[in-house]
C-alpha cells in the first residue's frame, strides 16, 4: 500500500504546486485564526482547484462551529474535514452527517496511555491523525514542530487507520517510518523556512527523504 503524504498549512500557489509536483496525496488548508498558516476559505477554494484530480484537499479546523464549517465547505468544497480540537465523538458524528464528508480526528499523543483516546471515536472518525501534545504555552494544537516517541505506535491495532504528524522533517522521517510504519504522514512546520512560510526546497528534500525511507522499508 502506498504511503499517504499530506503537506499541511499551504497558503500560496508556489508551495501548493511544489507539494503536488512532488507527489502529495493530500494537501491541507488551515482555518484557525491564531495559526500563522491560517487562510481565508475563499482563497483556499481558489487554491484547491489545482489539486483537483491530483490530491485530496483537506480543511483543517479547531473546534469550529457550524457557521464556520458551512462557510468553509461552501467556499472550498474540501474532500475531507480534519477536526484538530477537542471535538467529542458526538460532534464528529454530527459533522459527518451534516456535510457527508470523511472526517479525520486529530489526537494529541505524549505517552502510551494517550492512545486510549482512540476507542470512543472508532467507527465514527474515518481516520485519525496522531500529533504531539503541544508544548506549554503554545496556542496551537498542531504545527509546533515537536514530536513524540513514534515507537508507541508500533503495536497499534492494524485496523486503526492514521496519519503520523508532529515534528516531522527530512532529517527524521526515516526513523519515523522505520519505528512506526505509518499508513500516512503529515508535515507542516518541517517544510517551512519560517512559521507559516513553506519552502519549495524543503518540500522537495522531504519527499526525497520519504522515498529513500520507503525504499528501505520495502527492502
Amino acid at each position: 500500500m502506498a504511503l499517504d503524504i499530506k503537506i499541511c498549512g499551504l497558503k500560496t500557489d508556489l508551495s501548493l504546486e511544489a507539494a503536488l509536483a512532488s507527489g502529495a496525496s493530500h494537501v491541507g488548508f488551515i482555518f484557525f485564526a491564531r495559526s500563522p498558516r491560517n487562510i481565508e476559505p475563499v482563497e483556499a477554494g481558489r487554491l484547491r482547484q489545482a489539486a483537483l484530480g491530483r490530491a485530496r484537499a483537506v480543511a483543517v479546523t479547531v473546534d469550529a462551529d457550524d457557521r464556520l464549517l458551512d462557510h468553509i465547505v461552501a467556499s472550498m468544497a474540501p474532500d475531507m474535514l480534519q477536526l484538530h480540537g477537542g471535538e467529542t465523538p458526538e460532534r464528529v458524528a454530527t459533522v459527518k452527517a451534516r456535510y457527508g464528508l470523511p472526517v479525520v480526528k486529530a489526537l494529541a499523543i505524549r505517552e502510551a496511555a494517550d492512545l486510549g483516546a482512540i476507542e470512543p471515536y472508532r467507527g465514527i472518525a474515518d481516520r485519525f491523525l496522531f500529533d504531539a501534545k503541544p508544548p506549554a504555552g503554545s496556542e496551537l494544537p498542531g504545527g509546533n514542530g515537536v514530536s513524540f516517541d513514534w515507537r508507541l505506535l508500533a503495536g497499534l491495532d492494524a485496523g486503526v487507520d492514521y496519519m503520523l504528524s508532529g515534528g516531522l522533517n527530512a532529517a527524521n522521517i526515516g526513523d519515523a517510518i522505520r519505528f512506526a510504519n505509518p499508513p500516512g504522514i503529515d508535515v507542516s512546520s518541517g517544510v517551512e523556512s519560517a512559521a507559516g512560510v513553506k519552502d519549495v526546497a524543503l518540500i522537495d528534500n522531504f519527499f526525497r527523504a520519504v522515498r529513500a525511507a520507503t525504499s528501505n522499508r520495502a527492502a
